[in-house]
């Protein structure tokens, strides 16, 4: 009997020695990296490792790094913008235009990503009533909660049915329902074969969502596997754990006693 073999995911994203520095501060020391199609990578770190200039290289929005950056087979030094139709992208923060409905900015996106504007507007639409703003669509965004803003901002990240999506913290703000449809959507995008970049501190939910985790600290990476694969290494029970471990933080307990002093006026025998 023949023996049939898994194929591999498809490739949709290469790193080779990604090196940035700002001024004589070198955030990113050499950062090797692929990611297939239809995987979902957790990519974590402490604040400063360099998580958020290794998205914004790959999103074309930095430049003057060294190594090498394809997506979807490209080098982006030399495809023009155009791979960037192919990438959602949600940031940790974002400025929407207030003065903007919710349709005028969701159909505004739409065209810059090449979609007509009959398109994006019916989209639109299934989108924001799945996410219950329905009544709000039409209503301009000053008035939008955190939370509001944020169905906003994942809505206006697939309108165009990316093939990568890019999402820093996309739960914040979320009300506990919309963080479950999250999820989902996220397993079912991955099924349809959308590559996730998914940058986060909570841990939990990179534990759970992530097919591969990828911790980057001070500019390199220190751990590249499944979460079984990371927690068979450095036998720990729990990404956060696994977290601290590599990343060398145990004073959690200590630090957490000594705020506790000082809110209640304890003084330290040092």
């Amino acid at each position: 009997m023949e023996t049939q073999t898994q194929a591999t995911p498809q490739t949709v994203l290469t790193l080779k020695n990604l090196k940035m520095s700002f001024g004589a501060k070198e955030v990113l020391k050499g950062v090797d990296l692929e990611a297939g199609q239809g995987e979902i990578i957790g990519y974590i770190g402490p604040n400063g490792a360099g998580k958020s200039t290794t998205v914004k290289i790959m999103l074309g929005l930095i430049e003057g790094y060294s190594g090498t950056v394809e997506i979807l087979g490209e080098d982006i030094r030399s495809a023009g913008v155009g791979y960037k139709r192919h990438i959602g992208y949600v940031p940790e923060t974002a400025d929407l235009y207030d003065n903007l409905t919710a349709r005028e900015y969701l159909t505004f996106i739409g065209e810059l990503y090449g979609m007509t504007f009959e398109d994006a507007d019916q989209k639109a639409q299934g989108l924001i009533e799945l996410f219950g703003l329905k009544d709000v669509y039409n209503s301009r965004m000053t008035s939008f909660s955190k939370g509001m803003r944020q169905k906003v901002l994942l809505i206006a990240s697939i309108l165009h049915d990316p093939e990568i999506l890019f999402l820093d913290e996309p739960l914040s703000g979320l009300d506990a329902n919309s963080v479950m449809i999250v999820k989902e959507l996220l397993e079912a995008l991955a099924r349809a074969g959308k590559t996730i970049f998914y940058s986060s501190h909570i841990m939990d939910v990179v534990e759970k969502i992530s097919h591969r985790i990828v911790l980057l600290d001070g500019g390199r990476i220190v751990a590249n596997g499944t979460f079984e694969d990371l927690k068979a290494l450095n036998h720990e029970g729990s990404l956060e754990a696994i977290f601290n471990q590599l990343t060398g933080f145990d004073t959690q307990s200590e630090t957490a006693d000594q705020i506790m002093q000082i809110i209640q006026g304890v003084t330290r025998d040092d």
